[in-house]
């Protein structure tokens, strides 16, 4: 299927690409990277604008973020429950947005990507703030856009290379992140234990 949604790029192109992210976003198993990564391709041979297909990309994520975030703002915990073949998804996602609270939205549009659309219904769910969620989602759908269409303009006419350097950048930046937060942890601990000190 994957190959047959590619060959579609050339030929429908941006709305594609808008499709594509939006279904995504709702939980539909469709390889949204993968296109955004042949769209740059498409991009760096001439054949689309960057701004069109990353604006095209961004917007039907964001539609679909807040569709889904619509949709469990309006059927709550019923809805989430319909999704029993999912639960352990929705668990995970729950889990996150109560650990990360709106971190969480930005983190699942490009770093735990599989758990974006169950946090997009759970956050409508838990009557998370419309605001908190839309401008965190808009920044991760931004930093997920921007890396896979990149990505696919760096590396034109080579996929694979081009998805092992996003699994890779995606690892690296989940380890600086992980780094940032020991640091940060340790220089409140350091900091504490000098005022107990005095």
């Amino acid at each position: 299927m994957t190959e047959w949604l590619i060959g579609l790029v050339p030929q429908y192109g941006v709305h594609l690409l808008a499709f594509s992210t939006f279904i995504s976003c709702l939980g539909v198993p469709i390889p949204a990277s993968v296109l955004m990564l042949t769209a740059g391709g498409f991009v760096a041979s001439g054949d689309l604008t960057l701004a069109e297909s990353a604006g095209y990309a961004l917007a039907g994520a964001i539609a679909g973020d807040q569709t889904g975030f619509g949709i469990g703002r309006w059927r709550g915990e019923p809805f989430l429950r319909h999704l029993s073949t999912r639960s352990n998804l929705v668990d995970k996602a729950r889990a996150m947005l109560v650990e990360k609270g709106a971190l969480a939205v930005f983190l699942s549009r490009w770093f735990a990507s599989a758990l974006g659309p169950y946090v997009n219904f759970a956050a409508g769910a838990a009557g998370q703030s419309w605001l908190s969620f839309t401008l965190w989602g808009i920044a991760g759908e931004m930093v997920w856009v921007s890396l896979y269409v990149g990505l696919g303009y760096g590396f034109t006419g080579n996929l694979e290379v081009a998805s092992d350097m996003a699994t890779n950048l995606l690892g690296f930046v989940a380890a600086a992140l992980v780094a940032l937060g020991l640091g940060y942890w340790l220089l409140v601990a350091m900091r504490s234990d000098d005022t107990h000190e005095k």
